[in-house]
């Protein structure tokens, strides 16, 4: 069985342990020891906090294989983004441009540097180990986030979005960086990564970046056929992400041309399909043509706890039937009440 709760300072070495694999440019966990410790003091402390307006906590969410102790994914969701600044991206225009006498009228495709997403929630830190990407528990890891939302929403705003990285090359190089960040930051993107440590609320950006329209077609070929496209690590990630109906192609990150997702809260599955269900106790195993795979999650704050279970469809009961280790797992009794998604 797996487990989705909230981080510990216990998981700071396993945490170090994945952040070692991932990849030059692809921000997903923080870079080094100090990073993520001030990353996991920062969650605990968020989970603890008084909230009233959602502002500078960050939430971080571990998934734990029970059956040998072992950290096998890790998520994170920040309940404002630019909220010490301004969260800036590009967002895609068509500018139309007319000439009477020329009798000629065409659009043009144009990136505007822009504030729009500040303020919003944004979801990240999206990392899962192989042996469970294609299981389930991927998709409650990804979710994971947007339960502990439905069950704390002024936590969180009512806008979400999710910035995916863009293409590089195998050495970390971004064909998008060097056609047009380069341009005013003059240093690789990876230094400008090293730079900006993954924020994009930075007050450099808005003193570097052009405040103007970029005309695409001015761009080179290879800068252009990255934009929005997804770097391969993150394809899993698109894909639970557009499932749960976020939308892509309205915004693009401002360093790698990256594609943005966003969405309103009443356009994504777990909040629109989540369910209260009353904790009963199971008397056996459902029927194997009956079962439908769900999300469950209970507890706030540091006490949330998320799993997958199999059973009947809840669509049309009151209640959902857990084995006691799985109640043990979420620390609910028969008769709690628990939040229930199909995944």
């Amino acid at each position: 069985m797996y487990v989705v709760r909230p981080v510990e300072t216990a998981d700071i070495a396993a945490l170090e342990s994945l952040a070692a694999v991932s990849m030059p440019g692809v921000h997903t966990l923080p870079k080094t020891r100090e990073k993520i410790e001030q990353a996991v003091e920062g969650s605990i402390a968020s989970f603890s906090a008084h909230v009233d307006i959602p502002s500078e906590e960050s939430y971080m969410f571990v998934m734990e294989s029970l059956a040998d102790k072992k950290i096998v994914g890790t998520a994170a969701i920040h309940a404002s983004a630019g909220s010490n600044g301004t969260y800036f991206s590009f967002r895609n225009d068509v500018i139309q441009q007319v000439s009477r006498d020329l009798n000629i009228s065409h659009s043009v495709h144009a990136l505007t540097l822009c504030s729009e997403l500040t303020a919003y929630s944004q979801l990240s830190g999206f990392y899962v180990d192989a042996s469970v990407a294609q299981r389930p528990e991927a998709a409650l890891l990804s979710r994971s986030r947007l339960l502990y939302a439905v069950q704390a929403p002024h936590r969180f705003g009512d806008r979400f979005f999710v910035p995916l990285a863009g293409l590089t090359d195998e050495n970390g190089g971004s064909p998008f960086w060097d056609a047009l960040g380069r341009k005013f930051f003059k240093m690789d993107f990876l230094d400008a990564e090293r730079v900006i440590g993954g924020a994009r609320n930075r007050t450099l950006i808005v003193e570097l970046m052009p405040h103007y329209p970029v005309y695409v077609p001015l761009l080179p070929g290879a800068a252009q056929s990255v934009m929005g496209q997804i770097h391969p690590s993150g394809e899993l990630a698109f894909n639970l992400l557009t499932s749960e109906g976020f939308e892509a192609d309205e915004y693009i990150d401002i360093f790698d041309g990256g594609p943005i997702l966003q969405a309103h809260k009443h356009s994504l599955r777990t909040f629109t399909a989540s369910m209260p269900r009353r904790v009963a106790n199971a008397s056996g195993t459902p029927a194997s043509d009956n079962v439908a795979t769900y999300a469950v999650s209970t507890g706030p704050d540091q006490r949330f706890r998320a799993v997958t279970i199999n059973c009947a469809p809840l669509e049309n009961s009151d209640a959902v039937c857990l084995p006691k280790e799985v109640q043990e797992v979420l620390g609910v009794a028969e008769g709690d009440t628990v939040t229930c998604v199909r995944i």
